[in-house]
């Protein structure tokens, strides 16, 4: 499977530009408090905006406004932050670095992380609660759908099932991890994807077919590099799974084998979006991008 093309780099970090800069229109003030200050150091911190890409460009395929897009962007991002503040936690993965900086609760304290990760997680509905769509109803889906990828159907129950597998008397199996991923990773980066057809009241199921690929092969190719990657470029630490002996797609397929389950999930995904002809080719290049990135 080829690399993304060159100029890709350029589409993800304007995205990445886009969804930055309305994050930092919507987050309160620093001159708010402190926590204030805590949501927008999470929120703010330079990372890949993969979720924000994804929105931004489901967006403008079904016809809607780069404001619109941008919205959806932001609060996808505002989830996402949330989620790693709370699974970076002493009672979760117990991570002191996130992004190369010092995560939330290392660089304030437990209980300003678990605020301001509260605070992060309200942000995003009252983001999407106040777009101006064009499609009243079709908002007002894209708002459940993102309450259903982020609860106890899906992030959330994907983050307790592994919490669970971690005391567990027999390690997972492959389809048990796959399910778990596709709840814990997967569910974000569906919605993401979706919630532009889902805003503009059109057919979402070539698009989360697209996501439903990407999504386990990001968690694959995360496994590959959580093993074989570089911790600098990575922003954080390595290796912990296979020091806890916890099963994971290369520990269970072997390095060779996850890297191969990864690009052909590439080429499904890329294969999903066939309706979309030449005006998926960005999403092409991101799922390209999923299974060859370093980070």
């Amino acid at each position: 499977m080829a690399a993304p093309a060159p100029d890709f780099a350029a589409v993800l970090a304007g995205a990445a530009a886009r969804s930055e800069a309305r994050l930092d229109a919507e987050l309160p003030s620093a001159a708010e408090g402190r926590i204030a200050k805590a949501m927008r150091y999470a929120a703010l911190a330079k990372g890949k905006r993969l979720r924000g890409f994804l929105a931004i460009e489901g967006a403008e395929l079904h016809g809607l406004s780069p404001d619109i897009g941008d919205g959806l962007a932001a609060a996808v991002e505002c989830l996402h932050a949330y989620s790693l503040v709370h699974d970076d936690l002493p009672a979760m993965d117990d991570d002191d670095l996130r992004r190369g900086l010092p995560t939330l609760h290392i660089k304030w304290d437990e209980a300003t992380a678990i605020l301001a990760g509260d605070a992060l997680q309200a942000e995003a509905f009252d983001i999407l609660a106040n777009l101006n769509a064009p499609n009243a109803t079709g908002l007002l889906n894209a708002i459940k759908a993102l309450a259903h990828a982020a609860g106890g159907r899906g992030m959330v129950q994907g983050q307790a099932l592994d919490i669970a597998a971690e005391s567990a008397t027999e390690p997972l199996g492959l389809d048990d991890i796959t399910h778990l991923q596709s709840l814990k990773t997967g569910a974000l980066i569906g919605w993401s994807a979706t919630a532009g057809a889902v805003v503009a009241g059109d057919d979402p199921s070539a698009l989360a077919d697209y996501a439903a690929a990407i999504g386990l092969a990001f968690q694959i190719h995360d496994d590959v590099l959580d093993v074989a990657g570089d911790a600098t470029l990575a922003g954080k630490r390595l290796g912990k799974d296979e020091a806890a002996g916890k099963a994971t797609f290369v520990s269970l397929l072997g390095l060779e084998a996850a890297q191969g389950r990864a690009q052909q999930l590439c080429a499904r995904a890329c294969d999903a979006l066939a309706p979309y002809g030449k005006r998926g080719d960005n999403l092409r290049a991101a799922a390209r991008y999923i299974v060859t990135r370093r980070s």
